[in-house]
């Protein structure tokens, strides 16, 4: 890649910090989102709301951040709204797509670094974890009737009690996951805390169901090695502003 993005910030507090941490780290121009107008040029920004969505739909090509798929920044759901407790976990950043698929072939270091404790696979289940994606999330990715199609896709392969979850949920995940068979969702990252668990997660969208597709959810298999192929798509912010990650998507393998 020849250009360096145009950094997107909002007036979102997680947004600008994350904005600024990237244009410091790759040496790139800021732009407020209000203010952008030039679609032909490569972008950066952290989230699709308040803007940002309708920029990234226009844009050829463009770097995405959000929360990583392990150790995050811990945050609370307050009545389906995001509340940060701190930025010191790790964040995703994709070129020219939302998540990973995955597929590269990646040393173990940064993952190990991580020291997850990782249990092995539930050989046994009551019920599939289905979980609803957030009312934002549906509408940027066009998933109207999402839990309806996925649960009629799932019949084809299984025929094993389903349980919806949310963020609006009064069960929490962490004890849905203790008799889980499989976790099932378009794009969650609670999905590598289902793997971590032992749990197999499962995913609709293109990019993420190239890790695990619906198709085979009675295989019950993990495909461990992808866990250090996406600890080299999250960085903290620390190694964004450092310009750490630049440096690693320059020379990426």
């Amino acid at each position: 890649m020849n250009q360096k993005p145009i950094v997107l910030y909002t007036d979102h507090e997680i947004n600008r910090v994350l904005c600024y941490s990237f244009a410091k780290g790759s040496n790139s121009l800021m732009c407020h989102v209000n203010n952008f107008k030039e679609f032909d040029k490569t972008i950066a920004t952290y989230g699709y709301l308040r803007g940002t969505g309708e920029v990234l739909k226009k844009v050829k090509n463009f770097f995405y951040i959000d929360h990583g798929y392990f150790k995050q920044s811990k945050r609370k759901f307050i009545k389906n709204k995001v509340h940060k407790i701190d930025l010191d976990g790790y964040f995703r950043i994709v070129y020219n797509d939302y998540w990973h698929d995955g597929s590269k072939q990646m040393p173990s270091d940064r993952f190990n670094k991580l020291s997850l404790s990782i249990k092995d696979i539930k050989k046994k289940g009551e019920y599939i974890i289905l979980s609803e994606p957030i009312p934002e999330a549906i509408q940027h990715y066009n998933l109207d009737n999402w839990t309806e199609k996925t649960i009629n896709s799932l019949k084809k392969f299984t025929d094993r009690k389903i349980i919806i979850h949310s963020r609006r949920s009064e069960i929490k995940l962490d004890e849905l996951l203790k008799n889980a068979w499989a976790f099932v969702s378009d794009h969650s990252s609670a999905g590598f805390k289902s793997m971590i668990e032992g749990v197999p997660a499962y995913f609709t969208n293109n990019t993420m169901k190239k890790i695990s597709s619906i198709e085979n959810i009675e295989k019950h298999e993990i495909d461990y090695s992808i866990f250090n192929n996406l600890a080299y798509g999250q960085w903290t912010i620390k190694e964004i502003e450092s310009g750490e990650f630049w440096d690693f998507f320059l020379n990426r393998p």
